[in-house]
């Protein structure tokens, strides 16, 4: 392995067909791109680490030049679609449109080309299928393989790297991590000759700075001193804590002027989006990607920008963005062009303005990055997709908050991601230097910036866990041994092993650790005469489901045991009878009816509610109530702390109106009026412990025990609390290194249990074979994959129409970005759709059942959110009507998720008629509802 931190160099190649390479470029390589690509010309594998902007991808350029020049083919897969569009376009440009072919999920230009880019999971699946394709190839890059991380994609990277054949060379591309040896160590140990070059070198300085008020300070003092790491600016400081002291100050007046309300918005004291961009053009920072992690922001930001006149470009400049604007929106219908509001789109480019988001429409964001790379859009707010590889390098990155939503919740930055953002500022060529610029916001503390900046601590974690696609593929390819070997050969066990080797060295000090506390102990306990007991290490668990006296309570170390025992019986008994209510509560809700009338104590919904849908799901009911407060939605075991009781009945219409306000409060009005009353007073808090027979004898021999008498602040007392936490530790460390060691191993053991139930896999003489349905399962590649083969065993889609098919497969690929309800009933006015979707919904409750039996994780549940907009679309209705049909809260989904999902439900779709071997009622029907939604918006974006 090799470190770099050198600057570009002219040393002579004596490579040639580096040489050659080299001559068609207009710039000279730096030293890790010499290196790498030194050792790609004398057939070694790479792994190649550095900074974002660092230029990673001439070494995968170099290796396509390798494949064309030995007449052999190249792979160069990328982890999004919009990336390998833009390297096939690059590769394009430099190698003719007959060398370089395109495969995503959407396109298929010139697949049998010598060289192909492909998103990582086209060419796993060609290894999976055994493809031709991978005949003569000698090079496949990988770039971006740090995505091997995503918890959700990353495991594609590690069944790429483990399958390839061994005289495939691998080119891996990652950002700058801290454990690259790591990385490497692993790469070399499954693929062989292997070398690491790891470039923490930024070509392009890139300077930290925090925005207040209107003046921009450095983060960092500009001379620190030798050998110590950077210091916040001083100057930064003194001037935040001035505005801190005015700002409260003046907080009782200022802010809320007479008395009123504070105002809504932006901090006081914080640059509008307007003034910031002006500044940064003034002081010559444009272009800039202002990073704001919420579409509606970023569509906010744009929306001031140009209501306040702000204009960034030449009247020339604009007529080339209306030129590019109309190449991109060519295609769209006039209809269509008023639903996704162009003309306002239009002015904002118009004026050098843009947002960059996945709500948008792809065509319009393929548009703003064409157009920000040829300097045409002078400031972009954006949401942090834009980073994730995307060539759109700018001068300067802005960063307004340093929190962002995550799907589950409102987080902090990671280092990592402060470090990819930011690391977008400084263009290769174009800019001397490129500027990373934090607004600040009130209680936002420069040190936790320079925390973020200054960090270099970015380790790669494997995200490799078994799922039933690659189970059914590994068993096909490899039988049952060699797949559990080639598990044994991933990342997420090399690292398990390396981890596994600390944490005996951590149970060896613990142990000698034991051993003094032990002889401290037992010399304690011969001074106030007492026996020390058995200074064995013991299990704790075994010890307290030993509830019998016995002799092992003998001795100082027996008392606190004895003590220990009954803490853990206690525990038991309140278990056992929240467990019990629980039970009941199960039992209660399941069994109210339409009309029952109970009481809610818990949550933020109190008194009387009505039930007007009882539940459905006997394991977990759900009912739908709607209380006096007119909030109706499904109460379920987590609002109850006792079993519900029904108080009394009231009289409902046949049909509630439970979607609109009005409707909600009139029957919040009748419940209010029935005279029912929510009983008062509480119920009997007697603890189960009291009649427990075991746990009175437990107790009466704790106070006949002989140290029972010694005062409670006693010397022994402290040393045996030490001495159980040390006892602890070591019994967790020997715990976690045994789960640790067979955790994936254990996982596959259950999931080929599933699959064997199912009738994916059965026994054979020679082992463990896959069946005629596993082999289907192996060719679908989704989340929920399992589901949609049970799906099609049971012909549960067959006799759907395509528009039906399209909306009842839609379920199993969407998935609402809001907590929201999302079963069949959502589906009003086609009947057919519904009960498809009731019948999709029964196969998932009973492979879920069958998914807990095997303590397998549960697939998720089908979401019907998008079923009617797909059904809308597909059955040949308008734009805007296929919009409103799948929006929240009154709103239509933005064009961008419409086309993303849509292209989703065209690839399972597609992948549905291979798996019934393209005949059969089935196939057909899939393959006619391709061709209902491949049109307008969603044919423009497949091409």
């Amino acid at each position: 392995m090799t470190f770099s931190e050198a600057a570009p160099t002219t040393t002579p190649i004596d490579r040639p067909a580096l040489r050659e390479f080299t001559d068609r470029l207009d710039f000279a390589l730096d030293p890790f791109q010499v290196e790498s690509c030194a050792a790609l010309e004398d057939g070694h594998g790479v792994l190649v680490c550095a900074p974002t902007g660092a230029g990673k991808t001439i070494v995968g350029e170099f290796a396509v030049h390798l494949a064309l020049a030995a007449g052999t083919k190249c792979f160069y897969t990328t982890p999004i679609k919009a990336l390998s569009n833009q390297k096939f376009a690059d590769l394009v440009a430099v190698h003719g449109a007959d060398s370089i072919g395109l495969l995503t999920g959407d396109s298929s230009i010139n697949p049998s080309a010598p060289v192909v880019v492909m998103t990582t999971e086209v060419v796993r699946n060609m290894i999976y299928a055994n493809s031709p394709a991978l005949n003569g190839l000698s090079h496949v890059v990988m770039d971006e393989v740090h995505f091997l991380a995503d918890r959700f994609r990353g495991a594609v990277w590690e069944e790429v790297i483990l399958h390839l054949e061994p005289s495939v060379k691998v080119v891996s591309l990652s950002a700058t991590v801290s454990n690259a040896e790591e990385f490497g160590d692993w790469i070399k140990t499954v693929r062989g000759d292997t070398t690491v070059v790891v470039d923490d070198h930024r070509p392009i300085p890139l300077w930290q700075h925090m925005l207040v008020g209107n003046r921009i300070f450095d983060l960092f003092e500009r001379t620190p001193r030798n050998g110590e790491r950077p210091q916040v600016n001083s100057e930064l400081t003194r001037y935040i804590k001035q505005r801190e002291m005015v700002s409260d100050h003046e907080s009782p007046h200022g802010r809320r002027g007479r008395g009123g309300p504070p105002r809504r918005g932006r901090p006081a004291g914080t640059i509008s989006r307007p003034d910031l961009i002006a500044r940064l053009d003034r002081d010559g920072l444009l272009p800039a990607i202002g990073f704001i992690f919420s579409r509606a922001g970023c569509e906010a930001a744009l929306d001031q920008c140009v209501r306040s006149g702000l204009n960034l470009l030449q009247p020339a400049q604009a007529v080339q963005v209306e030129e590019v604007v109309n190449r991109y929106v060519g295609d769209l219908t006039e209809a269509d062009q008023d639903v996704l509001n162009v003309d306002t789109w239009r002015a904002g480019l118009m004026r050098g303005l843009a947002a960059h988001h996945a709500g948008m429409l792809p065509a319009f964001r393929h548009a703003v990055e064409e157009l920000f790379v040829r300097g045409l859009v002078r400031a972009v707010f954006a949401t942090e997709t834009l980073a994730l590889g995307i060539n759109m390098p700018a001068r300067s990155v802005v960063l307004e908050r340093l929190v962002k939503y995550n799907g589950e919740a409102h987080v902090d930055l990671t280092p990592g991601e402060f470090t990819q953002l930011t690391g977008r500022a400084g263009r290769r060529g174009i800019d001397v230097e490129g500027h990373a610029v934090v607004v600040w916001m009130p209680e936002l503390d420069p040190t936790r910036v320079a925390g973020l900046a200054g960090a270099r601590t970015f380790p790669l974690r494997s995200s490799f866990a078994p799922e039933y696609n690659m189970a059914i593929n590994l068993i096909g390819r490899l039988g049952l041994a060699g797949a559990k070997n080639l598990l044994e050969r991933s990342f997420a066990q090399f690292q398990t092993d390396r981890s596994v080797v600390g944490q005996h060295r951590k149970i060896d000090t613990a142990l000698r650790t034991l051993g003094k506390i032990d002889v401290e102990l037992s010399g304690r306990a011969s001074s106030v005469g007492v026996e020390p007991g058995d200074l064995a290490i013991e299990n704790d668990v075994a010890a307290a489901d030993d509830h019998t006296p016995t002799d092992d309570y003998d001795g100082f170390l027996g008392y606190m045991r004895l003590r220990e025992v009954i803490r853990t019986r206690e525990r038991e008994l309140k278990f056992e009878k929240r467990m019990t209510a629980q039970a009941n509560t199960v039992d209660e809700l399941s069994a109210l009816k339409r009309g029952h009338v109970i009481a809610l104590h818990g949550g933020r919904h109190r008194g009387l509610a009505v039930v007007i849908e009882p539940a459905t799901e006997r394991r977990d009911p759900k009912p739908m109530v709607l209380c006096e407060d007119a909030w109706c939605g499904r109460v379920g075991t987590a609002d109850f702390l006792n079993p519900p009781e029904v108080l009394g009945n009231m009289r409902l219409p046949r049909t509630v109106d439970r979607r609109t306000g009005r409707g909600r409060r009139d029957l919040a009005s009748s419940l209010r009026a029935t005279g029912i009353d929510v009983p008062r007073g509480r119920q009997s808090r007697r603890s189960p412990a009291a009649d427990d027979r075991e746990l009175g004898l437990l107790r009466s021999r704790l106070r006949a025990h002989p140290a029972h008498q010694l005062p409670a602040g006693d010397e022994l007392f402290r040393l045996a609390e030490r001495r159980n936490r040390v006892e602890r530790e070591i019994t967790a460390l020997t715990e976690s290194v045994s789960k640790r060691t067979s955790t994936l191993s254990i996982t596959f053991d259950r999931i080929v249990g599933v699959l064997t139930e199912l009738g994916y896999l059965v026994d054979g003489p020679d082992g463990v074979v896959v069946t005629d349905s596993g082999r289907t399962l192996s060719r679908v590649y989704s989340e929920s994959d399992l589901l949609i083969c049970e799906c099609i065993r049971a012909q549960v889609w067959d006799a759907l129409t395509p528009p039906e098919l399209a909306a009842v497969v839609s379920a199993v690929v969407y998935e609402s970005r809001r907590d929201s309800y999302s079963g069949p009933d959502l589906v009003t006015g086609h009947r057919e759709v519904r009960d498809a979707l009731q019948d999709t919904h029964r196969a998932w409750r009973t492979l879920a059942h069958l998914e807990s039996r095997h303590n397998v994780g549960v697939t998720r549940e089908p979401d019907a959110g998008f079923a009617t907009a797909m059904y809308t679309w597909a059955s040949g209705r308008s734009l805007a009507e296929a919009l409103a049909a799948a929006g929240e809260r009154g709103r239509p989904l933005p064009a961008g998720d419409f086309v993303r999902w849509s292209r989703q439900v065209i690839d399972l779709l597609e992948q549905i008629r291979m798996s019934a071997g393209g005949e059969g009622r089935l196939a057909r029907s899939a393959k006619s509802a391709v061709g209902c939604i491949k049109r307008g918006v969603v044919a423009v974006e497949l091409g």
